[in-house]
C-alpha cells in the first residue's frame, strides 16, 4: 500500500481477521523505521544538538505534507493539532534524540517498551477502553523484557538518558490515547493530520531549538543525509501510516507494535555500532518481542468462544 493509498483509506467496518491483520502489518512499518532513529542519530547526525535535530525531523516533513493535503486545521483542530503535535512529535522527538544520545542505542529504544502500560492505563481512564487480562499480561512482559536491558551489565546507564526514554514513551503513549479519542475530521486525510502535528511540533520547537542548541557546525554529506532519513521516511513516511493504523487497531494493538522499535535498534546496534549484549540482555529483547507478537493474538478464551 502506498503512503497516499494509507492517506486516504477510510475506517473499514470493525471485524475481519484479515483486515485487521493487514492494517497490524502496513503500522508495524512506522515502530520498524522509528528503530533506525538511534543508529542514525550516533553515527550520521552531528553529537548534542536534540533540539535542532527535532526541529529538522518535524517542520520540514509537516509542511511538505501540507502541500500535499492541501488542508489547514479548523475550529478546534487548531489546538488539538498542537497538543497532539508537541505529544507526538514535539516533546517525543526531542527526548527520543537525547536518550539515543546518552544511552547505547538497543537500551534508548527498549524503554519504549513501557508505552503500552501507560496506553493502557490512559485508555481505560480516557477512552473507557479496558485492556483484557491476556494484553496487560503481555504488555507486563514486555516491561520486564525493558528491565533485563536496562539493568543488564553493559556499559554505565545515564540517568537522564533513561528518564529520557521514559519521559518519551510516556508522551507518545499519552499521544496514542488521544488520537484515538479524536481522530480525525471528515474528509481530512492521515497525511493532513499528519501534516497539521508535525508542523505544530514544528513551530513548537523553532523558538528553543535556535535558541538552546543553535546550528551545528559540523552539518556534512552524512548529517544531511541523517536528517533527511528522519524526516522524510522516518516522520512524514511513518506517521502517515501510523495515524492511518491507529484509526483502524485498537489502542493496545497499535501501542505493543512499538515493541518492534528495541528489536531493531538492538539489531542495528550490534551490526552497525558493535555493542555487545550480555545473555540477559537477549533474554530481555526476546520476551519484548514475544510479548508483541501476542498481545496481537486473542486470549485463548476468547478464541474458544468465537469458534463456539
Amino acid at each position: 500500500m502506498t503512503t497516499h493509498q494509507a492517506a486516504t483509506a477510510p475506517a473499514a467496518a470493525p471485524g475481519g481477521t484479515d483486515h485487521r491483520w493487514g492494517w497490524t502489518a502496513l503500522t508495524a512499518l512506522s515502530p520498524i523505521v522509528w528503530g533506525t532513529t538511534y543508529v542514525v542519530t550516533t553515527h550520521l547526525l552531528p553529537p548534542g544538538h536534540p533540539l535542532f535535530a527535532a526541529l529538522l525531523r518535524a517542520l520540514p516533513a509537516g509542511l511538505i505534507a501540507l502541500a500535499i493535503a492541501r488542508r489547514l486545521p479548523h475550529g478546534v483542530w487548531w489546538w488539538r493539532s498542537l497538543v497532539l503535535g508537541t505529544l507526538n512529535m514535539g516533546a517525543f522527538f526531542p527526548l527520543l534524540f537525547l536518550s539515543a544520545q546518552q544511552l547505547p542505542g538497543g537500551v534508548a529504544a527498549t524503554l519504549g517498551a513501557t508505552q503500552p502500560l501507560i496506553a493502557a492505563g490512559l485508555a481505560a481512564l480516557i477512552l473507557r477502553q479496558r485492556a483484557t487480562a491476556w494484553q496487560l499480561g503481555w504488555a507486563v512482559l514486555g516491561a520486564v523484557g525493558v528491565g533485563l536491558v536496562v539493568l543488564g551489565p553493559t556499559a554505565a546507564l545515564s540517568p537522564l538518558g533513561l528518564l529520557a526514554g521514559l519521559a518519551g514513551a510516556a508522551s507518545m503513549g499519552t499521544g496514542v490515547v488521544l488520537t484515538k479519542k479524536w481522530g480525525r475530521p471528515e474528509g481530512v486525510s492521515a497525511i493532513g493530520l499528519a501534516g497539521w502535528q508535525l508542523t505544530a511540533a514544528g513551530l513548537v520547537l523553532l523558538l528553543p531549538a535556535l535558541l538552546i542548541d543553535g546550528v551545528p557546525a559540523g552539518i556534512d554529506g552524512r548529517a544531511v543525509l541523517g536528517y533527511a532519513w528522519l524526516s522524510l521516511v522516518g516522520a512524514l513516511l511513518t506517521y502517515t501510516i501510523w495515524f492511518a493504523g491507529i484509526r483502524q487497531l485498537p489502542v493496545m494493538t497499535t501501542a505493543l507494535l512499538g515493541l518492534l522499535s528495541p528489536l531493531v535498534a538492538a539489531l542495528l546496534g550490534a551490526l552497525i555500532a558493535g555493542e555487545a549484549l550480555a545473555p540477559i540482555q537477549l533474554l530481555g529483547f526476546g520476551l519484548a518481542l514475544t510479548a508483541m507478537v501476542a498481545g496481537q493474538l486473542a486470549s485463548p478464551r476468547g478464541a474458544r468462544a468465537v469458534r463456539r
